[in-house]
C-alpha cells in the first residue's frame, strides 16, 4: 500500500468482534493514513458496519486492538434509510444539534458563532437556502447532504460514512461521489462502506474487501479480480475493462439464462 501520511490515523490489529458468542468479524487488520480515501466492500452480513462501529469506538473488540491517533476527530454519516424523516425538525436544527451550547456567561456570543459555523457548512454543501425546511420535505440527495453537514460541522480529520449510496438513484450517487471527492481533496480522510462496486467502489483509490475478515486490500485494479470477488461474495463474478476501469458483473454459469427463459415460457 502507498502510505499517504507519516503517522496512521487508525490502526486495526487482528481485531475480532462478537455479538453474544457469535463472531461477526475475525482477525481484521488494516491501517488508515492521513488523506486516504478507503472503501470497505463486501456482502450483507459480512461485517462492514461492525468494522465502522469499532472504528468509531461504539463497540469494543473481543480480541485484538484498535489504535487512534491522539486527539483524532471523527465525523460519522449514518445510513439515511435508518433515519426517522417524519421527526418535526428543520435542516438547520439537525446540523446544530451536535454543536456545544454554553451553560453560563457569553451564551449569545458563543451561540451566534455556532450558528455561523452551521450556516457556513450548509452553504458549502448547497443547503443554505434550506436551513428552515423540515427534513421530511427533502429529496434523497438533500437528506444525504444534511447528515454530511452534521458530520463536517466539527471539521473532522476522518469522515466515516455507512452506505452513502445505499438507497439513492444514479444521479444522486454521482453527485455524492463528486462531493466526497471535493471533501477529500480539501484534506479530509474518508472511510466508507458500500455494496455498490461499479457505481462507487471502483472509482476509489483504495478498496478493502471484507467478508468477516480482510480478503484483499489495495487499489481497484489490484483488488477487483474474479478470485478475490468470489472469496468476498461467495459467488462467481467476472471483471471486464471499460474505459480503463474494471467493471464487475455476476457470472451465473452456462445455460442459466436459457433455463430461466424456458421456465418462464
Amino acid at each position: 500500500m502507498t502510505v499517504l501520511g507519516d503517522e496512521p490515523l487508525v490502526r486495526f490489529e487482528h481485531v475480532s468482534c462478537t455479538y453474544g458468542a457469535a463472531p461477526v468479524v475475525q482477525d481484521v487488520s488494516f491501517v488508515v493514513h492521513e488523506r486516504e480515501f478507503v472503501g470497505i466492500v463486501g456482502p450483507s452480513g459480512g461485517g462492514k458496519t461492525t468494522v465502522l462501529r469499532a472504528l468509531l469506538g461504539s463497540i469494543a473488540p473481543a480480541f485484538g486492538a484498535i489504535e487512534w491517533r491522539d486527539g483524532i476527530r471523527i465525523g460519522y454519516v449514518p445510513q439515511v434509510e435508518l433515519v426517522d424523516w417524519s421527526f418535526p425538525v428543520t435542516v438547520g436544527e439537525v446540523v446544530s444539534m451536535t454543536m456545544p451550547r454554553p451553560r453560563f456567561r457569553r451564551r449569545s456570543t458563543t451561540t451566534a458563532a455556532a450558528d455561523r459555523t452551521v450556516a457556513g457548512v450548509l452553504d458549502q454543501l448547497g443547503l443554505g437556502d434550506l436551513q428552515r425546511r423540515p427534513i421530511g420535505a427533502l429529496s434523497g440527495g438533500q437528506q444525504q447532504r444534511v447528515f454530511l453537514a452534521r458530520a463536517l460541522v466539527h471539521e473532522p480529520e476522518v469522515l466515516v460514512l455507512d452506505e452513502p449510496a445505499g438507497s439513492v438513484d444514479v444521479a444522486t450517487r454521482h453527485e455524492m461521489l463528486h462531493l466526497l471527492a471535493d471533501i477529500h481533496h480539501a484534506g479530509t480522510t474518508i472511510v466508507l462502506t458500500t455494496h455498490d462496486i461499479n457505481g462507487l467502489a471502483a472509482h476509489l483509490p483504495r478498496i478493502v474487501c471484507l467478508n468477516r475478515t480482510v480478503i484483499a486490500d489495495g487499489p481497484p485494479e489490484h483488488v477487483l479480480h474474479p478470485y478475490v470477488l468470489e472469496r468476498t461474495y461467495g459467488a462467481p463474478m467476472q471483471v471486464l475493462q471499460h474505459g480503463g476501469m474494471p467493471v464487475v458483473i455476476e457470472h451465473h454459469g452456462h445455460g442459466l439464462h436459457d433455463r430461466l427463459r424456458g421456465r418462464s415460457a
